[in-house]
């Protein structure tokens, strides 16, 4: 298919006009938004920060990428274990505070196995990589990525963010009609509209919730109504009014004042060899299977732009080392690791918008809003149920994505290794099988994904491709 009658918007390609320019950036940030705060909310690091770093990353990785790969990075959950472990590391733990020095140092880890990666790639070529993760390994994964986030749009879907009931109906209603006006705008529309499907899909499930709310809450006092919770709105110009309370500077300065940042140097010095020891077993084996995400998330956009983006242009050592010094950067900022961002893969899937200006232009807005703190309480304010109604779209493309990838690569699912590989990646991801080594104090926590792909890795060096003659006679024993 000619990408140029397929895609709106080509990569190097900008809007016409600046208020479409600004929309189609807004649906980006839209996309990332709760993937991403929810990751520092869940490790207690400042929200404003990863949002900057989100940005910061997503220029970094543009810039090494000469332009030429519209992706987006943010915060990974597959460093959501490594991260909390890392803060508890001893140090200064036992005096109350948190450890963000074996953060930033786990962080540039990561950052640097991938440069590392694409190094040997560069002068290593990809052909070992290409037989070590084939299309019915990758695919799969891919699959598995997009299916493993599926639970978290739906308990996302069945709960508020201001009545204390656990499943709410209203709450599903609302997330449905976020939903629905997503697809019928993608679906139907014509032009412009047709371009803009999620902010139109989480602005009727907000405006939809915010009746609710204020009707059924706020009119007749029904906590069963009360969908939106304007608290992080409301304190902001209540508590410390002042500079803070519109541009906060204090962002990268975590509220503890045992955090790294008042360490004494004595208390740095204490930091030896066994503690580094720890930090490599918690982040790099993680590193891996967040290298197998980037391959599939590029795998996946390349598909959706008509464009090989690992083995041509910007190719694969360049988009690693683009992560992982973007992760090494987000680390030293405020410790969340950034990854490729499927959600914002499923955009460009969905509206045809490959352009890279127009994913820079969201970085941009990714550090301003980090900075505006009357924004960032907004943003906080929208219901998770709207968030988890648009996600069952966003992850579901995902998915799909790796089922288009196995089409598009006519997979022979008549060769029984190609079954096998497959079932075992889907059932071992979908299912959750992790791999736990150590004890009490101190475990490594091998990820479903990561174990998925290692089996599906091994399967595929075990297995040797089938002879034509046996292809034959395994069909006919299926047709009796």
């Amino acid at each position: 298919m000619d990408k140029e009658k397929y895609l709106e918007l080509d990569v190097n390609e900008n809007p016409k006009r600046i208020k479409d320019w600004i929309l189609f950036a807004i649906q980006h940030i839209l996309a990332m938004l709760v993937a991403c705060i929810t990751v520092p909310v869940l490790t207690g690091l400042p929200i404003g920060a990863t949002l900057i770093s989100a940005g910061i990353g997503t220029i970094c990785y543009i810039l090494f990428t000469k332009k030429k790969s519209p992706v987006f990075l943010s915060s990974s959950f597959a460093y959501l274990a490594p991260m909390s472990s890392a803060l508890a590391i001893g140090l200064i733990n036992d005096a109350g505070g948190n450890n963000y020095l074996a953060l930033i140092i786990g962080m540039f880890l990561v950052g640097l196995i991938y440069v590392i990666v694409g190094l040997v790639i560069k002068f290593a070529k990809t052909d070992w990589l290409n037989k070590l993760l084939p299309p019915i390994v990758v695919a799969p994964i891919i699959i598995v990525i997009g299916l493993s986030l599926s639970g978290s749009a739906i308990e996302n879907l069945v709960r508020t963010n201001g009545s204390k009931q656990s499943y709410n109906l209203i709450a599903i209603f609302c997330g449905f009609s976020a939903l629905l006006a997503t697809a019928i705008s993608a679906h139907y529309s014509k032009k412009f509209l047709k371009l803009i499907p999620f902010i139109i899909g989480m602005c009727t499930g907000y405006v939809t919730a915010l009746l609710f709310t204020l009707i059924g809450y706020y009119g007749f006092g029904s906590d069963y109504f009360h969908i939106i919770n304007f608290d992080p709105l409301i304190s902001i110009f209540t508590t410390d009014f002042g500079i803070s309370t519109f541009f906060n500077y204090k962002t990268f300065i975590p509220n503890d004042p045992n955090s790294f940042i008042f360490l004494r140097f004595e208390e740095i010095s204490k930091f030896d060899w066994a503690t580094i020891g720890q930090v490599c077993a918690l982040f790099i084996p993680v590193a891996f299977v967040t290298i197998c995400e980037h391959i599939g998330d590029h795998e996946n956009l390349g598909n959706i732009i008509n464009r090989d983006l690992l083995n041509g242009e910007p190719g694969m050592t360049r988009t690693l080392m683009g992560d992982g010094v973007a992760t090494a950067l987000s680390g030293a900022l405020c410790g969340a690791a950034n990854t490729t961002y499927g959600e914002n893969v499923s955009v460009i899937g969905m509206t045809k918008i490959a352009s890279v200006n127009v994913v820079l232009l969201a970085a941009i807005f990714s550090i301003v809003i980090g900075f505006f703190t009357p924004f960032t309480a907004l943003l906080q304010t929208i219901p998770a149920c709207v968030t988890g109604g648009v996600s069952l779209l966003l992850y579901g493309f995902i998915a799909s994505s790796g089922v288009r990838m196995l089409i598009d690569r006519k997979i022979d699912f008549k060769n029984t290794k190609n079954i096998f590989i497959a079932s075992v990646i889907l059932v071992a991801g979908i299912g959750g099988l992790t791999l736990k080594f150590g004890n009490d104090s101190f475990t490594i926590e091998i990820s479903k994904i990561a174990v998925a792909m290692i089996l599906g890795i091994i399967l595929n060096i075990i297995l040797k491709d089938q002879k034509p003659e046996e292809k034959i006679e395994t069909a006919s024993s299926e047709a009796k």
